[in-house]
């Protein structure tokens, strides 16, 4: 029988997984009716892969699937009590089975498409979604792998983690192929490395931002951190890009063991791909690349690192200069991402998604560099709960060093205590931090607080939601979007002034 790219059947599959051996019910010509690593989303005849998960071990739940019909499993262990009935397919790693399985259900759609990778700590959406409005820009149909959105082409779909689960992620690039698109670009968070939902999928480029703390509360040391972004690199065909920031002391580290071709960009250091700020404001900045002046409508340093970035993997990916830099003086500042609101009376409101000691730095060195003299930076900044607890008083000591005012406040709590939250950024703050330091819980009060503080000129940091339309407290999701709130601040500081 003649394969074709959506061959479901069950030896096709077997193979697709790295089966080390498959016992029970032969692996046929049968095709599986479904894939899925949820138990309770087997369908009779279907085929379930026991992933050994963060929390939950699949592993627990073969029996479950089997009651429900499977007619395949793929896990690392077969049980004992294996039933003869039923195709048991041994892999060594079932999470990274899934993904070549996901790939193959799906027709192997990174195969049909110019894949390219971003990962780091700070600026992956920024790049990925330039990268896929720049392949718009140049005439070519194109999807987007996002924290802020997915977009098929021009049809946004709702993004709910910065890499999806394999078989959703698959799903996407599939729909993204059959809407002709011929690019797609998309962020790959340590997270998906280290838990292998990118595996399968066919990169032809990956760039490296840079490297700072967070998510130690997941990969427990920045060794592990560091391993989890190097193994996306380690991962790359020969065939491929691979782009890094010089300007990182782990750039050059990232690439140590990629097969994939090396090229480097940087802002401070002769590169392949060299940017350099000649002029920088609030509303953006004229920068130079390989020499070419072009104006943008971005500003600070951090987004220079982003937009060079940009043009090394578009001049890569085969776009001519001249093209490429038309495109980019076009380009837009992403949702959340260092977006400028102003008030009636001159008061900028700066929302950034910056949620990192060296993110929040950033985004505070450029307001401090760009704004007027005189004009004072009040910064609006909390921690999430449940997550790293370290960071919590870095950022407020970073806060306050670039601060004239300081108001610590709610970002998504979850189930912690967020004045407790607050309490813990405060052990940062020497003597003269905690005098010009306020602690609000409510965010909503927090940002008017700013509002009725600032004085025309000033400029108010917002920072650590972003994009985000929500807040969670506790088990609940509330509607929050930070720009709302200042502008209804600002409605108010209009009326009443």
């Amino acid at each position: 029988m003649t394969d074709n790219i959506y061959n479901h059947r069950l030896a096709v599959l077997a193979e697709a997984a790295g089966a080390l051996e498959v016992s029970g019910a032969r692996a046929d010509e049968t095709p599986a009716t479904s894939l899925t690593a949820d138990s309770r989303q087997v369908t009779p005849g279907g085929m379930f892969v026991a992933v050994r998960g963060v929390h939950v071990d699949g592993h627990k739940f073969i029996a479950a699937a089997v009651a429900a019909g499977a007619r395949a499993v793929v896990c690392e262990d077969v049980p004992d009590d294996a039933s003869a009935d039923v195709s048991w397919i041994r892999v060594a790693d079932a999470s990274v089975a899934l993904g070549l399985l996901a790939s193959q259900w799906h027709g192997n759609p990174s195969r049909r498409l110019t894949l390219v990778g971003v990962t780091g700590t700070n600026g992956k959406t920024t790049i990925a979604t330039l990268l896929y409005e720049m392949a718009r820009l140049t005439g070519h149909k194109a999807g987007l792998l996002s924290t802020v959105v997915n977009k098929i082409d021009d049809t946004e779909v709702p993004s709910t983690h910065t890499t999806p689960d394999p078989l959703e992620l698959n799903a996407l690039l599939a729909r993204m192929v059959d809407a002709g698109c011929e690019f797609a670009a998309m962020e790959v968070s340590s997270h998906a490395a280290a838990q292998h939902r990118i595996a399968g999928l066919d990169f032809d480029g990956g760039i490296f931002t840079n490297l700072t703390r967070d998510h130690l509360d997941y990969h427990g040391t920045f060794a592990n951190y560091l391993q989890a972004k190097q193994s996306f690199f380690d991962s790359l065909k020969p065939e491929a890009f691979a782009l890094t920031n010089l300007d990182d002391r782990n750039g050059e580290i990232m690439l140590q063991n990629t097969r994939a071709r090396r090229h480097t960009y940087s802002l401070r250091s002769d590169a392949d791909f060299r940017g350099r700020v000649i002029e920088d404001r609030l509303d953006g900045m004229l920068l130079s690349l390989n020499g070419v002046e072009v104006e943008t409508m971005f500003a600070g340093r951090f987004n220079a690192a982003n937009l060079t970035a940009v043009y090394g993997a578009t001049i890569l990916l085969g776009v001519e200069r001249m093209e490429a830099l038309t495109a980019m003086s076009r380009l837009v500042p992403v949702s959340g991402r260092f977006q400028p609101v102003v008030s009636a009376d001159g008061v900028t409101a700066i929302i950034d998604y910056a949620h990192t000691p060296d993110a929040l730095v950033n985004v505070l060195d450029t307001v401090n560099e760009v704004k007027r003299p005189g004009s004072r930076v009040i910064t609006i900044c909390g921690a999430g709960g449940d997550r790293d607890r370290g960071k919590r008083p870095i950022m407020a000591a970073e806060a306050a060093r670039r601060s004239w005012r300081v108001i610590l406040t709610s970002d998504n709590p979850r189930s912690e205590d967020p004045a407790s939250i607050i309490a813990e950024m405060r052990t940062g703050l020497d003597e003269d931090g905690q005098a010009r330091t306020l602690g609000i819980v409510d965010r909503r009060e927090a940002i008017r607080c700013a509002s009725w503080l600032a004085a025309p000129g000033d400029v108010i940091m917002v920072a650590g939601k972003g994009h985000e339309t929500y807040q969670i407290v506790g088990d609940r999701t509330l509607h929050f979007d930070d720009h709302e709130e200042v502008a209804a601040a600002f409605d108010e500081r209009k009326g009443l002034r």
